[in-house]
This record gives C-alpha cells, sequence and structure tokens, in this order.
C-alpha cells in the first residue's frame, strides 16, 4: 500500500493550539477593567474545576492571559487638567453626529458600545484634546467637534 493511503493517528492533521496573543504596549486598566479581569479569572477558574485534561486545556490557556494581563494591569485614572486621555468620557461630534466615547483598556474595548481602546485610531485622535477643541480625523479637518470631557 502505499503511504499517501496510510494514516498514523488523527493527532497528527489536529491545528495547533496558540497562546492568546497579548497587546503591544503598556496595559492600562480601568477600576471597571480591573474588575473585568477578576471576574473573568473567577469565571474561567470555577469552569476548570472537575473538568479532565483535555477538556480543561483551552480554559488553562484562557486563564493564562487573563493571569498575565492580571499581573501587568496598571489601574490609570484620568487626565485631572480638563484635557482628554486614558479613561475619559468625551461627548463629541463625529462628522456632524453625537456620540459618547469612553477611552478604556485593550481588554474592556467594545465598539459597539463607544467604548474604545487608547490605542484605537479614534482614540488616539482624541488623546491631549480640550472642550472646543476640532480635531482632523479620517482625511477630514474639523471630523471631531469636543463638546464635554468627563473624567
Amino acid at each position: 500500500m502505499s503511504v499517501a493511503f496510510r494514516r498514523d493517528s488523527d493527532e497528527e492533521h489536529l491545528e495547533p493550539k496558540f497562546e492568546i496573543p497579548i497587546p503591544t504596549g503598556p496595559n492600562l486598566v480601568t477600576a471597571h477593567g480591573r474588575a473585568l479581569i477578576d471576574a473573568r479569572i473567577a469565571a474561567l477558574e470555577s469552569a476548570l474545576a472537575g473538568l479532565d485534561d483535555d477538556g480543561a486545556k483551552p480554559i488553562q490557556r484562557d486563564l493564562r492571559y487573563w493571569k498575565t494581563r492580571r499581573a501587568t494591569a496598571a489601574e490609570t485614572l484620568a487626565p485631572a487638567d480638563g484635557s482628554i486621555g486614558f479613561g475619559s468620557i468625551v461627548d463629541i461630534r463625529l462628522m456632524g453626529k453625537p456620540r459618547v466615547i469612553h477611552i478604556v483598556g485593550d481588554d474592556e474595548a467594545d465598539p459597539k458600545a463607544d467604548r474604545i481602546a487608547f490605542s484605537a485610531p479614534l482614540a488616539r485622535a482624541l488623546i491631549g484634546a480640550e472642550v472646543g477643541d476640532a480635531m482632523p480625523f479620517n482625511g477630514r479637518d474639523d471630523a471631531i467637534e469636543i463638546v464635554a470631557i468627563r473624567a
């Protein structure tokens, strides 16, 4: 029989499981972000109980990710000087449409809920601005108008 038709095991055909990539840069978190990380770890540790080795592997991988994120988390407050920074909640007009943006850490970002990571292009365009500023974005010089800043 030809070697091409021989099958040694199913294991050699499985896709490898890689670690979850850690975002580059600092791991800034809000107080809410730290609580989310702690809750995720508790849920994973609870789910891990009673599983066999094969069932536990994906949960252990996720747990390694979240424990690393907790160990490297740097809880950061919004700037007190009235400018936009990490942790700020900002009322803006983006292309004339009102939005409320909350600038948060990578792990707590939820763009659909206007919680954007500080590394996102919109957040980078906002950081350092103050109320009344018109900011360039997406090729337009006055795309963003800063209406209000809340810590």
